[in-house]
Protein backbone atom coordinates (compact mmCIF):
# COMPACT_ATOMS: atom_id res chain seq x y z
CA UNK A 1 0.00 0.00 0.00
CA UNK A 2 1.45 3.48 -1.03
CA UNK A 3 2.17 5.60 2.02
CA UNK A 4 0.45 8.75 2.54
CA UNK A 5 1.95 12.32 2.73
CA UNK A 6 0.31 15.70 4.42
CA UNK A 7 1.77 18.37 2.69
CA UNK A 8 2.24 21.35 5.14
CA UNK A 9 2.96 25.01 4.76
CA UNK A 10 6.77 25.16 6.19
CA UNK A 11 7.91 27.77 8.66
CA UNK A 12 9.49 30.50 6.63
CA UNK A 13 10.69 32.67 9.31
CA UNK A 14 8.01 35.18 8.78
CA UNK A 15 4.99 36.69 11.19
CA UNK A 16 2.97 38.25 8.39
CA UNK A 17 0.56 36.06 7.38
CA UNK A 18 0.37 34.13 4.00
CA UNK A 19 -1.87 33.50 1.53
CA UNK A 20 -2.09 31.06 -1.24
CA UNK A 21 -1.05 32.68 -4.75
CA UNK A 22 -0.99 29.77 -7.23
CA UNK A 23 -1.91 26.28 -7.04
CA UNK A 24 0.32 24.06 -9.75
CA UNK A 25 -1.19 20.79 -9.35
CA UNK A 26 -4.38 19.05 -8.75
CA UNK A 27 -5.67 16.01 -8.00
CA UNK A 28 -4.07 12.46 -9.75
CA UNK A 29 -0.91 14.65 -11.14
CA UNK A 30 2.22 12.39 -11.24
CA UNK A 31 4.75 14.84 -9.10
CA UNK A 32 8.71 14.37 -8.81
CA UNK A 33 10.16 14.70 -5.09
CA UNK A 34 11.37 18.91 -4.58
CA UNK A 35 8.68 19.88 -7.49
CA UNK A 36 6.35 23.26 -6.65
CA UNK A 37 3.18 22.17 -5.32
CA UNK A 38 1.41 25.15 -4.69
CA UNK A 39 3.24 28.98 -4.30
CA UNK A 40 2.45 31.12 -1.26
CA UNK A 41 3.04 34.58 -0.73
CA UNK A 42 4.40 37.34 2.10
CA UNK A 43 4.47 40.84 0.76
CA UNK A 44 7.38 41.09 -1.98
CA UNK A 45 8.38 37.69 -1.42
CA UNK A 46 6.70 34.08 -3.02
CA UNK A 47 7.72 30.50 -1.69
CA UNK A 48 7.01 27.37 -2.92
CA UNK A 49 5.87 24.28 -1.09
CA UNK A 50 7.21 21.50 -2.28
CA UNK A 51 6.45 17.56 -2.57
CA UNK A 52 8.76 15.71 -0.03
CA UNK A 53 8.87 12.25 -2.40
CA UNK A 54 7.55 11.12 -5.41
CA UNK A 55 4.22 10.78 -6.09
CA UNK A 56 0.49 11.66 -6.99
CA UNK A 57 -1.37 14.23 -5.88
CA UNK A 58 -5.02 13.05 -4.22
CA UNK A 59 -6.40 15.83 -2.55
CA UNK A 60 -5.75 19.63 -2.38
CA UNK A 61 -6.82 21.55 0.77
CA UNK A 62 -7.00 25.05 -0.13
CA UNK A 63 -7.93 27.51 -2.88
CA UNK A 64 -6.44 30.43 -4.43
CA UNK A 65 -6.32 33.33 -2.30
CA UNK A 66 -7.30 30.82 1.39
CA UNK A 67 -4.74 32.33 4.35
CA UNK A 68 -2.32 29.95 5.47
CA UNK A 69 0.32 29.53 8.26
CA UNK A 70 3.56 27.57 9.01
CA UNK A 71 2.17 23.73 9.54
CA UNK A 72 -1.12 24.26 7.69
CA UNK A 73 -1.74 20.59 5.75
CA UNK A 74 -2.40 22.23 2.12
CA UNK A 75 -1.94 19.03 -0.43
CA UNK A 76 -2.09 15.04 0.06
CA UNK A 77 -0.11 13.00 -1.97
CA UNK A 78 0.77 9.27 -2.11
CA UNK A 79 3.96 7.80 -2.52
CA UNK A 80 5.36 6.58 -5.45
CA UNK A 81 6.52 2.34 -4.66
CA UNK A 82 10.07 3.48 -6.66
CA UNK A 83 11.92 6.45 -5.80
CA UNK A 84 14.08 8.04 -8.72
CA UNK A 85 17.67 9.51 -7.07
CA UNK A 86 17.16 12.79 -5.59
CA UNK A 87 18.77 15.61 -7.10
CA UNK A 88 19.07 19.72 -6.71
CA UNK A 89 15.85 21.53 -9.02
CA UNK A 90 14.10 18.58 -9.75
CA UNK A 91 11.29 19.62 -12.19
CA UNK A 92 7.40 18.34 -11.98
CA UNK A 93 6.28 16.46 -14.36
CA UNK A 94 4.02 17.73 -16.50
CA UNK A 95 0.46 16.96 -16.70
CA UNK A 96 -0.04 13.47 -18.84
CA UNK A 97 3.57 12.88 -18.13
CA UNK A 98 4.57 9.40 -16.30
CA UNK A 99 6.85 9.43 -13.42
CA UNK A 100 9.62 7.73 -15.84
CA UNK A 101 9.80 10.63 -18.03
CA UNK A 102 13.51 11.91 -17.00
CA UNK A 103 13.43 15.65 -15.37
CA UNK A 104 14.76 18.65 -17.59
CA UNK A 105 18.13 19.25 -17.21
CA UNK A 106 19.75 21.38 -14.48
CA UNK A 107 22.84 23.17 -14.61
CA UNK A 108 23.04 23.22 -10.77
CA UNK A 109 21.43 19.97 -10.19
CA UNK A 110 24.15 18.12 -13.08
CA UNK A 111 27.08 20.08 -10.97
CA UNK A 112 26.14 19.10 -7.88
CA UNK A 113 25.08 15.33 -8.13
CA UNK A 114 28.52 14.81 -10.10
CA UNK A 115 32.14 14.43 -9.58
CA UNK A 116 34.69 17.38 -11.95
CA UNK A 117 38.08 16.60 -12.20
CA UNK A 118 40.25 20.48 -11.51
CA UNK A 119 43.59 21.19 -11.32
CA UNK A 120 45.34 21.22 -8.50
CA UNK A 121 44.14 23.49 -5.95
CA UNK A 122 45.52 26.18 -4.74
CA UNK A 123 46.96 26.95 -0.91
CA UNK A 124 44.20 26.44 1.30
CA UNK A 125 43.42 29.74 2.92
CA UNK A 126 43.18 30.08 7.08
CA UNK A 127 40.78 32.87 8.12
CA UNK A 128 38.96 33.83 11.10
CA UNK A 129 35.57 34.64 9.64
CA UNK A 130 34.57 33.76 5.68
CA UNK A 131 31.40 35.24 4.58
CA UNK A 132 29.62 33.57 1.68
CA UNK A 133 27.96 35.77 -0.63
CA UNK A 134 28.36 39.36 -0.85
CA UNK A 135 25.35 41.09 -1.40
CA UNK A 136 24.21 43.77 0.60
CA UNK A 137 24.16 41.73 3.54
CA UNK A 138 27.73 40.24 2.82
CA UNK A 139 30.02 42.72 2.50
CA UNK A 140 28.18 44.86 5.19
CA UNK A 141 29.13 41.58 7.30
CA UNK A 142 32.47 40.91 6.37
CA UNK A 143 33.63 45.21 6.43
CA UNK A 144 31.81 44.85 9.83
CA UNK A 145 33.74 42.20 10.33
CA UNK A 146 37.22 43.31 9.33
CA UNK A 147 36.90 46.95 11.23
CA UNK A 148 36.48 44.40 14.54
CA UNK A 149 40.11 43.00 13.47
CA UNK A 150 38.92 39.99 12.30
CA UNK A 151 40.87 38.18 9.44
CA UNK A 152 38.29 37.95 6.81
CA UNK A 153 37.58 36.04 3.58
CA UNK A 154 34.54 37.16 1.33
CA UNK A 155 33.54 34.80 -1.04
CA UNK A 156 30.98 35.38 -4.15
CA UNK A 157 29.48 33.43 -7.23
CA UNK A 158 29.49 36.71 -9.37
CA UNK A 159 31.79 38.51 -11.42
CA UNK A 160 30.93 42.06 -8.86
CA UNK A 161 30.26 42.45 -5.75
CA UNK A 162 26.87 43.86 -4.85
CA UNK A 163 24.82 40.85 -5.33
CA UNK A 164 20.90 41.33 -6.85
CA UNK A 165 20.45 44.48 -5.11
CA UNK A 166 23.69 46.31 -6.52
CA UNK A 167 23.28 44.89 -9.68
CA UNK A 168 20.53 43.67 -11.30
CA UNK A 169 18.21 44.75 -8.53
CA UNK A 170 17.69 47.70 -6.21
CA UNK A 171 19.87 50.06 -7.55
CA UNK A 172 18.99 49.64 -11.63
CA UNK A 173 15.29 49.62 -10.90
CA UNK A 174 16.32 52.77 -8.80
CA UNK A 175 18.19 54.29 -11.49
CA UNK A 176 15.06 53.93 -14.24
CA UNK A 177 12.34 54.73 -11.76
CA UNK A 178 14.14 58.11 -11.67
CA UNK A 179 14.56 59.00 -15.27
CA UNK A 180 11.17 57.41 -15.75
CA UNK A 181 9.19 59.64 -13.03
CA UNK A 182 11.08 62.83 -14.57
CA UNK A 183 9.77 62.26 -17.90
CA UNK A 184 6.09 61.91 -16.54
CA UNK A 185 6.73 65.02 -14.28
CA UNK A 186 8.14 66.71 -17.45
CA UNK A 187 5.27 65.75 -19.49
CA UNK A 188 2.61 67.16 -16.45
CA UNK A 189 3.77 70.59 -16.51
CA UNK A 190 2.19 71.19 -19.37
CA UNK A 191 -0.80 72.48 -17.46
CA UNK A 192 1.06 74.46 -16.23
CA UNK A 193 1.75 76.20 -18.80
CA UNK A 194 5.43 74.74 -19.27
CA UNK A 195 5.27 72.38 -22.56
CA UNK A 196 8.42 70.27 -23.87
CA UNK A 197 8.61 68.40 -27.23
CA UNK A 198 7.57 64.26 -26.71
CA UNK A 199 10.96 62.52 -25.32
CA UNK A 200 13.33 60.98 -27.85
CA UNK A 201 14.39 57.98 -25.94
CA UNK A 202 17.43 56.06 -26.63
CA UNK A 203 17.32 52.25 -24.61
CA UNK A 204 21.41 52.52 -25.35
CA UNK A 205 22.01 55.59 -23.64
CA UNK A 206 19.45 54.42 -21.45
CA UNK A 207 20.96 50.61 -20.45
CA UNK A 208 24.22 52.72 -20.66
CA UNK A 209 23.55 55.16 -17.78
CA UNK A 210 22.09 52.60 -15.47
CA UNK A 211 25.03 50.54 -16.00
CA UNK A 212 27.09 53.08 -14.98
CA UNK A 213 24.97 53.75 -11.62
CA UNK A 214 26.10 50.05 -10.82
CA UNK A 215 29.22 49.93 -11.95
CA UNK A 216 29.88 53.11 -9.38
CA UNK A 217 28.98 51.64 -6.28
CA UNK A 218 30.31 47.99 -7.41
CA UNK A 219 33.60 49.30 -8.07
CA UNK A 220 34.19 51.23 -4.89
CA UNK A 221 33.18 48.18 -2.89
CA UNK A 222 35.97 46.79 -4.59
CA UNK A 223 37.74 49.30 -3.08
CA UNK A 224 36.55 49.57 0.11
CA UNK A 225 37.55 45.76 0.57
CA UNK A 226 40.92 46.28 -0.31
CA UNK A 227 41.25 49.58 2.54
CA UNK A 228 40.31 47.45 4.81
CA UNK A 229 42.28 43.84 3.81
CA UNK A 230 39.14 41.88 2.99
CA UNK A 231 40.08 39.32 0.81
CA UNK A 232 38.01 38.48 -2.30
CA UNK A 233 37.51 34.69 -3.24
CA UNK A 234 35.23 34.65 -6.80
CA UNK A 235 33.35 31.41 -6.92
CA UNK A 236 30.69 29.00 -5.76
CA UNK A 237 31.50 27.93 -2.66
CA UNK A 238 29.96 24.96 -0.14
CA UNK A 239 30.17 23.64 3.17
CA UNK A 240 33.15 20.71 3.28
CA UNK A 241 32.25 20.39 6.90
CA UNK A 242 31.62 22.78 10.10
CA UNK A 243 34.29 24.82 9.63
CA UNK A 244 35.70 24.93 6.01
CA UNK A 245 34.13 25.34 2.55
CA UNK A 246 35.15 24.26 -1.36
CA UNK A 247 35.39 26.74 -3.65
CA UNK A 248 34.99 26.05 -7.40
CA UNK A 249 36.71 29.12 -8.68
CA UNK A 250 35.49 31.28 -11.25
CA UNK A 251 38.45 31.17 -13.66
CA UNK A 252 38.09 27.27 -13.79
CA UNK A 253 41.56 26.75 -12.34
CA UNK A 254 40.07 23.92 -9.27
CA UNK A 255 39.00 24.67 -6.12
CA UNK A 256 40.12 27.03 -3.16
CA UNK A 257 39.78 25.32 0.31
CA UNK A 258 38.98 27.71 2.53
CA UNK A 259 39.53 27.07 7.07
CA UNK A 260 37.51 29.25 9.04
CA UNK A 261 36.51 29.51 12.63
CA UNK A 262 33.35 31.25 12.26
CA UNK A 263 30.93 31.79 9.27
CA UNK A 264 28.39 34.21 7.64
CA UNK A 265 26.08 32.60 5.60
CA UNK A 266 24.95 35.59 2.69
CA UNK A 267 23.94 32.95 -0.26
CA UNK A 268 20.35 35.16 -1.20
CA UNK A 269 17.63 33.99 -3.36
CA UNK A 270 16.90 33.40 -6.82
CA UNK A 271 13.57 34.30 -8.68
CA UNK A 272 11.01 31.86 -9.18
CA UNK A 273 10.31 30.80 -12.64
CA UNK A 274 7.40 29.27 -13.39
CA UNK A 275 7.41 25.88 -14.89
CA UNK A 276 4.69 26.27 -17.86
CA UNK A 277 6.48 29.01 -19.42
CA UNK A 278 8.07 28.06 -22.73
CA UNK A 279 12.08 29.27 -22.58
CA UNK A 280 11.81 32.50 -24.56
CA UNK A 281 14.07 35.49 -24.72
CA UNK A 282 10.37 37.93 -25.24
CA UNK A 283 9.54 36.31 -21.13
CA UNK A 284 12.05 37.38 -18.56
CA UNK A 285 11.84 37.63 -14.97
CA UNK A 286 13.51 41.11 -12.69
CA UNK A 287 16.94 40.91 -13.93
CA UNK A 288 16.16 40.09 -17.52
CA UNK A 289 13.36 42.86 -17.78
CA UNK A 290 16.33 45.63 -16.68
CA UNK A 291 18.40 44.95 -19.48
CA UNK A 292 15.67 47.26 -21.57
CA UNK A 293 16.02 44.76 -24.82
CA UNK A 294 13.23 46.33 -26.45
CA UNK A 295 10.10 48.80 -26.23
CA UNK A 296 7.32 46.67 -25.99
CA UNK A 297 4.10 47.82 -27.51
CA UNK A 298 1.82 45.23 -25.08
CA UNK A 299 3.48 43.95 -21.69
CA UNK A 300 2.36 41.48 -18.92
CA UNK A 301 3.31 41.05 -15.60
CA UNK A 302 2.25 37.87 -13.91
CA UNK A 303 2.06 38.57 -10.04
CA UNK A 304 0.65 41.97 -8.32
CA UNK A 305 3.46 42.50 -6.29
CA UNK A 306 5.89 45.13 -5.48
CA UNK A 307 8.55 44.35 -7.91
CA UNK A 308 6.70 43.68 -10.60
CA UNK A 309 4.31 46.96 -10.38
CA UNK A 310 8.14 48.86 -10.32
CA UNK A 311 8.70 47.29 -13.94
CA UNK A 312 5.33 47.97 -14.99
CA UNK A 313 6.14 51.59 -14.20
CA UNK A 314 9.05 51.97 -15.82
CA UNK A 315 7.75 50.41 -18.64
CA UNK A 316 4.74 52.24 -19.18
CA UNK A 317 6.61 55.11 -19.05
CA UNK A 318 8.54 54.06 -22.18
CA UNK A 319 5.20 53.66 -23.95
CA UNK A 320 4.07 50.32 -23.18
CA UNK A 321 0.38 48.88 -22.26
CA UNK A 322 0.49 47.01 -19.56
CA UNK A 323 -1.71 43.88 -18.42
CA UNK A 324 -1.74 42.58 -14.78
CA UNK A 325 -2.61 39.02 -13.64
CA UNK A 326 -2.41 38.48 -9.92
CA UNK A 327 -3.95 35.07 -8.01
CA UNK A 328 -5.41 37.08 -4.71
CA UNK A 329 -8.12 40.32 -4.63
CA UNK A 330 -6.24 43.18 -4.62
CA UNK A 331 -2.98 44.06 -5.79
CA UNK A 332 -0.19 44.75 -3.38
CA UNK A 333 -0.77 42.88 -0.76
CA UNK A 334 1.70 44.29 1.79
CA UNK A 335 0.79 47.80 2.31
CA UNK A 336 -1.81 49.67 4.12
CA UNK A 337 -5.52 49.29 1.92
CA UNK A 338 -5.51 52.81 1.87
CA UNK A 339 -2.36 53.92 0.57
CA UNK A 340 -2.76 50.93 -1.88
CA UNK A 341 -5.44 52.67 -3.35
CA UNK A 342 -4.32 56.45 -3.45
CA UNK A 343 -1.52 54.40 -5.54
CA UNK A 344 -4.63 52.72 -7.56
CA UNK A 345 -6.27 55.86 -8.40
CA UNK A 346 -2.46 57.15 -9.88
CA UNK A 347 -2.00 54.24 -11.94
CA UNK A 348 -5.21 53.58 -13.58
CA UNK A 349 -4.15 55.07 -16.83
CA UNK A 350 -0.77 52.66 -16.94
CA UNK A 351 -3.49 49.60 -17.31
CA UNK A 352 -5.34 48.31 -20.07
CA UNK A 353 -6.38 44.98 -17.64
CA UNK A 354 -6.10 44.07 -14.26
CA UNK A 355 -6.91 40.72 -13.74
CA UNK A 356 -7.43 39.81 -10.03
CA UNK A 357 -8.26 36.84 -8.50
CA UNK A 358 -6.92 35.43 -12.52
CA UNK A 359 -3.94 32.62 -12.87
CA UNK A 360 -1.81 32.49 -15.82
CA UNK A 361 -2.49 29.03 -17.08
CA UNK A 362 -0.19 28.67 -20.87
CA UNK A 363 1.89 30.39 -22.93
CA UNK A 364 2.49 29.91 -26.42
CA UNK A 365 5.44 31.87 -27.89
CA UNK A 366 4.68 32.82 -31.96
CA UNK A 367 6.73 34.86 -33.85
CA UNK A 368 4.26 37.63 -33.63
CA UNK A 369 4.41 37.65 -29.99
CA UNK A 370 3.65 35.45 -26.54
CA UNK A 371 -0.05 33.95 -26.29
CA UNK A 372 -1.33 33.98 -23.26
CA UNK A 373 -4.39 31.91 -22.12
CA UNK A 374 -6.01 32.62 -18.31
CA UNK A 375 -8.30 31.52 -16.00
CA UNK A 376 -10.65 33.18 -13.30
CA UNK A 377 -12.55 35.67 -11.97
CA UNK A 378 -11.45 38.60 -14.46
CA UNK A 379 -10.02 36.09 -17.77
CA UNK A 380 -10.41 37.07 -21.01
CA UNK A 381 -11.94 34.41 -22.85
CA UNK A 382 -9.61 34.46 -25.94
CA UNK A 383 -5.48 34.28 -25.52
CA UNK A 384 -3.94 37.65 -25.28
CA UNK A 385 -1.05 38.44 -27.58
CA UNK A 386 1.76 39.94 -25.80
CA UNK A 387 5.59 41.35 -26.76
CA UNK A 388 7.11 41.13 -23.13
CA UNK A 389 5.79 38.75 -20.47
CA UNK A 390 7.97 39.85 -17.19
CA UNK A 391 7.17 36.90 -14.47
CA UNK A 392 7.42 38.28 -10.76
CA UNK A 393 5.92 35.72 -8.72
CA UNK A 394 8.99 35.92 -6.14
CA UNK A 395 12.01 34.76 -5.46
CA UNK A 396 13.23 31.27 -3.21
CA UNK A 397 16.39 31.01 -0.91
CA UNK A 398 19.21 29.41 -1.39
CA UNK A 399 19.24 27.13 1.20
CA UNK A 400 19.69 23.76 -0.94
CA UNK A 401 22.80 25.40 -2.90
CA UNK A 402 25.26 25.06 -0.59
CA UNK A 403 25.61 22.15 0.89
CA UNK A 404 24.55 22.94 4.35
CA UNK A 405 23.86 19.73 5.34
CA UNK A 406 27.69 19.18 5.57
CA UNK A 407 28.88 21.54 8.41
CA UNK A 408 25.12 20.08 9.98
CA UNK A 409 23.40 23.35 9.40
CA UNK A 410 19.44 23.08 9.86
CA UNK A 411 17.53 23.85 6.58
CA UNK A 412 13.87 24.34 6.05
CA UNK A 413 12.00 22.71 2.86
CA UNK A 414 10.96 25.74 1.62
CA UNK A 415 15.35 26.51 1.53
CA UNK A 416 15.30 28.85 4.85
CA UNK A 417 18.19 28.44 7.40
CA UNK A 418 16.75 29.25 10.85
CA UNK A 419 18.30 31.68 12.97
CA UNK A 420 18.33 33.37 16.66
CA UNK A 421 18.71 36.90 17.89
CA UNK A 422 21.90 36.87 17.87
CA UNK A 423 21.67 35.19 13.67
CA UNK A 424 23.66 32.14 14.69
CA UNK A 425 22.32 28.88 13.05
CA UNK A 426 21.63 25.48 14.19
CA UNK A 427 25.77 25.40 14.65
CA UNK A 428 26.93 28.09 17.22
CA UNK A 429 29.70 29.49 15.22
CA UNK A 430 27.76 29.87 11.83
CA UNK A 431 26.11 32.80 11.58
CA UNK A 432 22.92 33.69 8.30
CA UNK A 433 21.85 36.22 7.33
CA UNK A 434 19.67 38.11 3.92
CA UNK A 435 16.99 36.42 2.20
CA UNK A 436 18.20 33.40 3.29
CA UNK A 437 16.65 33.62 7.13
CA UNK A 438 13.01 34.34 6.03
CA UNK A 439 10.80 36.72 5.00
CA UNK A 440 10.44 39.71 4.27
CA UNK A 441 13.43 39.64 1.39
CA UNK A 442 15.21 43.09 1.56
CA UNK A 443 18.10 44.59 1.22
CA UNK A 444 17.77 46.71 4.48
CA UNK A 445 17.28 44.05 6.85
CA UNK A 446 19.93 42.08 5.75
CA UNK A 447 22.31 45.06 6.45
CA UNK A 448 21.20 45.35 9.52
CA UNK A 449 21.46 41.20 10.25
CA UNK A 450 24.82 41.73 8.47
CA UNK A 451 26.67 43.87 11.61
CA UNK A 452 24.55 42.00 14.46
CA UNK A 453 26.19 38.46 12.81
CA UNK A 454 29.63 40.34 12.58
CA UNK A 455 29.55 41.91 16.20
CA UNK A 456 28.26 38.40 17.18
CA UNK A 457 30.99 36.66 15.74
CA UNK A 458 33.52 38.99 17.43
CA UNK A 459 32.04 37.81 20.72
CA UNK A 460 29.68 41.18 21.22
CA UNK A 461 26.09 41.04 22.50
CA UNK A 462 24.02 42.33 20.16
CA UNK A 463 20.62 41.19 18.94
CA UNK A 464 18.53 41.81 16.10
CA UNK A 465 14.73 42.63 16.18
CA UNK A 466 12.36 42.13 12.74
CA UNK A 467 9.38 43.65 13.78
CA UNK A 468 10.38 46.96 12.46
CA UNK A 469 11.72 46.39 9.31
CA UNK A 470 10.47 49.22 6.68
CA UNK A 471 8.95 48.46 3.35
CA UNK A 472 8.61 50.61 0.36
CA UNK A 473 6.92 50.45 -3.22
CA UNK A 474 9.50 52.77 -5.57
CA UNK A 475 6.04 52.76 -7.38
CA UNK A 476 4.92 56.28 -9.27
CA UNK A 477 3.94 58.08 -5.75
CA UNK A 478 6.19 55.99 -3.56
CA UNK A 479 4.26 53.76 -0.74
CA UNK A 480 6.06 53.31 2.36
CA UNK A 481 5.02 51.54 5.79
CA UNK A 482 6.59 50.44 9.10
CA UNK A 483 5.15 48.80 12.04
CA UNK A 484 1.56 47.55 12.12
CA UNK A 485 -1.02 49.08 9.81
CA UNK A 486 -4.75 49.97 11.13
CA UNK A 487 -6.12 46.06 9.81
CA UNK A 488 -3.16 44.37 11.29
CA UNK A 489 -3.85 46.32 14.92
CA UNK A 490 -7.42 45.24 14.53
CA UNK A 491 -6.97 41.67 13.97
CA UNK A 492 -4.80 41.62 17.05
CA UNK A 493 -7.34 42.44 19.26
CA UNK A 494 -5.87 45.79 19.76
CA UNK A 495 -8.06 49.11 20.18
CA UNK A 496 -6.66 52.18 18.04
CA UNK A 497 -6.75 55.22 17.22
CA UNK A 498 -5.98 56.58 13.25
CA UNK A 499 -4.88 59.62 12.12
CA UNK A 500 -4.72 60.76 8.91
CA UNK A 501 -3.24 63.92 6.77
CA UNK A 502 -3.96 64.06 3.75
CA UNK A 503 -1.56 66.11 1.46
CA UNK A 504 -4.89 68.14 0.21
CA UNK A 505 -4.05 70.19 3.08
CA UNK A 506 -0.29 70.48 2.82
CA UNK A 507 0.84 73.40 0.86
CA UNK A 508 4.00 72.20 -0.22
CA UNK A 509 1.94 68.90 -1.67
CA UNK A 510 -0.13 71.25 -3.57
CA UNK A 511 2.85 73.20 -4.91
CA UNK A 512 4.47 69.98 -6.11
CA UNK A 513 1.16 68.27 -7.46
CA UNK A 514 0.86 66.09 -5.06
CA UNK A 515 -2.15 66.82 -3.33
CA UNK A 516 -3.53 63.23 -3.14
CA UNK A 517 -1.04 62.15 -0.95
CA UNK A 518 -1.62 60.77 2.41
CA UNK A 519 0.35 60.54 5.86
CA UNK A 520 -1.91 57.89 8.34
CA UNK A 521 -0.42 56.93 11.81
CA UNK A 522 -2.10 54.03 14.13
CA UNK A 523 -2.03 54.80 18.06
CA UNK A 524 -2.85 52.12 20.84
CA UNK A 525 -5.54 53.73 22.23
CA UNK A 526 -5.04 52.40 26.03
CA UNK A 527 -1.39 53.55 25.83
CA UNK A 528 -1.26 56.87 23.55
CA UNK A 529 2.37 54.82 21.77
CA UNK A 530 2.14 54.96 18.43
CA UNK A 531 2.08 51.38 16.86
CA UNK A 532 3.30 51.90 13.04
CA UNK A 533 2.25 54.34 10.12
CA UNK A 534 2.62 54.73 6.25
CA UNK A 535 3.02 57.63 3.77
CA UNK A 536 1.98 57.70 0.10
CA UNK A 537 3.70 60.31 -1.86
CA UNK A 538 6.66 61.89 -3.38
CA UNK A 539 9.39 60.51 -1.26
CA UNK A 540 7.54 58.29 1.07
CA UNK A 541 10.58 56.35 1.21
CA UNK A 542 12.69 59.04 2.79
CA UNK A 543 10.41 60.31 5.26
CA UNK A 544 9.28 57.08 6.90
CA UNK A 545 12.59 57.09 8.73
CA UNK A 546 11.30 59.45 11.45
CA UNK A 547 8.07 56.62 11.87
CA UNK A 548 10.72 53.58 12.11
CA UNK A 549 12.47 55.93 14.93
CA UNK A 550 8.84 57.06 16.85
CA UNK A 551 7.82 53.81 17.08
CA UNK A 552 10.95 52.11 18.35
CA UNK A 553 10.70 54.79 20.92
CA UNK A 554 7.35 54.26 22.15
CA UNK A 555 6.12 57.77 21.46
CA UNK A 556 2.91 59.35 21.33
CA UNK A 557 1.17 61.67 19.64
CA UNK A 558 2.16 64.44 21.52
CA UNK A 559 5.62 63.73 21.37
CA UNK A 560 5.64 63.54 17.78
CA UNK A 561 3.21 66.71 16.58
CA UNK A 562 4.51 68.70 19.76
CA UNK A 563 7.75 68.33 20.76
CA UNK A 564 9.36 68.09 17.19
CA UNK A 565 9.42 71.31 15.34
CA UNK A 566 8.94 70.07 11.43
CA UNK A 567 10.24 72.72 8.90
CA UNK A 568 7.09 74.52 6.71
CA UNK A 569 6.46 73.70 3.93
CA UNK A 570 7.56 69.89 3.53
CA UNK A 571 6.29 67.23 2.81
CA UNK A 572 7.42 65.75 5.94
CA UNK A 573 5.90 67.97 8.45
CA UNK A 574 2.59 65.91 7.40
CA UNK A 575 3.68 63.34 10.04
CA UNK A 576 3.73 65.59 12.30
CA UNK A 577 0.19 67.20 11.24
CA UNK A 578 -0.62 63.56 11.61
CA UNK A 579 0.33 62.98 14.90
CA UNK A 580 -1.63 66.56 15.59
CA UNK A 581 -4.51 64.92 14.30
CA UNK A 582 -4.63 62.21 16.76
CA UNK A 583 -3.71 64.43 19.67
CA UNK A 584 -6.82 67.09 18.68
CA UNK A 585 -4.63 69.85 18.14
CA UNK A 586 -4.17 69.92 14.29
CA UNK A 587 -5.29 73.43 13.22
CA UNK A 588 -4.30 72.68 9.33
CA UNK A 589 -7.57 70.34 8.76
CA UNK A 590 -11.72 71.14 9.41
CA UNK A 591 -12.59 70.27 13.07
CA UNK A 592 -14.52 67.37 12.24
CA UNK A 593 -11.65 65.21 10.84
CA UNK A 594 -9.44 66.11 14.02
CA UNK A 595 -8.98 63.55 16.79
CA UNK A 596 -10.74 60.59 14.18
CA UNK A 597 -11.63 57.26 16.44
Amino acid sequence: MAEVHEVAVPDVGSKEALSVAEIHVKPGDPVWADAALITVESGKAALDVQAPVDGTITEIRVAPGDSVAAGSIVVVMEASLEQRPRIYNSQSPQHGDTPSTPPRFSLFAAFTATQIEHAPPPEEIVCDVLVLGAGPGGYSAAFRAADLGMKTVLVERHPALGGVCLNVGCIPSKALLHLTAAMEEAAGLAEAGIRFAAPDIDLDCLRAHKEKVVSRLTGGLAGMAKARKVRLVSGAGRFRDAHSIEVDLADNTGRQLIRFDKCIIAAGSHPIHLPFLPKDARIVDSTGALELRARPGRMLVIGGGIVGLEMATVYSALGARVDVVEMQDMLMPGPDRDLVSIWEGQNRHRFDNIMLRTRTVAADAREDGVWVRFEGDMAPAEAQRYDMVLQSVGRKPNGMRIAAEKAGIAVSEAGFIAVNSRMATSVPHIFAIGDITGMPMLAHKAVHQAHVAAESAAGLDCHHDDSLIPGVAYTHPEIAWVGLSEDEAKRKGLRVDVARFPWAASGRAIANGADYGLTKLVFDRDSGAILGGAIAGPGAGDMIGEIILAVSQGCDAAAIGKAIHHPHPTLGETVGLAASVAHGTCTDLPPMLVRQR
